[in-house]
């Protein structure tokens, strides 16, 4: 194979793939039935679904955070650039330039905003002026933030926990995101906030996205590609404007069809028929 040819192939590998991955809690309970996905280099991808359908569990099962809780990946394997990821430690894979931000934030609320930024670069080896450099960027993106740096983190809002959280992964140099529910309990003014920096980050900073979001409409809006699951599976997948203008998708997730938003009550007694399935 000559070097062109070598390059090529390279590129055209996914960056992030999910294999046929299975996974079960406390060795009974089988939450992922055959996952798999792949996650381009310097793209979005949006992992879609209810609350339940797997998405939390799927970005634990990429980040090996499953064991905290008492699950494992029983089936298929995981890979970043190529190697195997699915066998090595948390501390290990963020060396490796993958980061998860998970939902709910998870800020330490007793430290400032700048102290939990700061504490994302914990296993850089760049030194201090690297650190400066990172930490001036992530104020550049989040203004809101070097506002409130001196702040306790438990005592700003949802929104700066939120944009420190994000910050705090950036200033490990990542090279892919895996962002757990970013919009849980924010106001939509926030969201759009948030997901327009999701958005330059990756442009301007070249770092690979992959988001589990319930808002379906705001994940497919600044995503590339979207899979959606449902009951630990994935159903459908496609690019984010075909998803965001498919019928079974503005039906079934967003409420919506071609007579207009439908009332709980017929939302309630619809009988899906999940076309994509037959």
């Amino acid at each position: 194979m000559t070097m062109q040819n070598t390059a090529a192939a390279t590129e055209a590998a996914p960056y992030l793939s999910v294999n046929n991955v299975e996974v079960i809690y406390d060795h009974v309970i089988l939450v992922l039935k055959g996952v798999s996905l792949e996650v381009p280099k310097g793209k979005i991808v949006a992992l879609l679904g209810a609350n339940g359908a797997g998405k939390s569990t799927t970005l634990k099962s990429i980040s090996n955070l499953l064991r905290a809780e008492r699950g494992d990946v029983t089936k298929g394997n995981i890979e970043f650039k190529g190697a195997r990821i699915d066998q090595m430690t948390p501390a290990d894979l963020v060396k490796r330039g993958v980061i998860q931000v998970m939902e709910g934030r998870h800020c330490f609320g007793h430290l400032t905003i700048e102290e939990n930024l700061l504490a994302g670069a914990y296993t850089r080896g760049d030194g201090s002026a690297g650190i400066k450099r990172s930490l001036e960027m992530v104020y550049d993106y989040f203004p809101r933030l070097r506002e409130r740096r001196s702040s306790q983190a438990g005592y700003t809002s949802g929104g700066e926990q939120q944009m420190c959280a994000i910050g705090r992964a950036i200033m490990a140099n990542p090279e892919m995101v895996l962002l757990d529910e970013p919009s849980m309990g924010l106001a939509p003014q926030i969201v759009e906030e948030i997901f327009e920096i999701v958005k330059d980050l990756n442009r301007k900073e070249h770092v690979s996205f992959l988001l589990a979001e319930q808002n379906t409409m705001v994940a497919l809006r600044y995503a590339d590609f979207g899979y959606i699951l449902e009951n630990g599976r994935i159903v459908m997948e496609g690019e984010a404007q075909y998803l965001a203008t498919n019928e079974d998708v503005k039906e079934f997730y967003l409420g919506l069809s071609g007579e207009g938003r439908k009332s709980f009550r017929d939302v309630k007694h619809y009988r899906r028929r999940k076309r994509w399935l037959s």
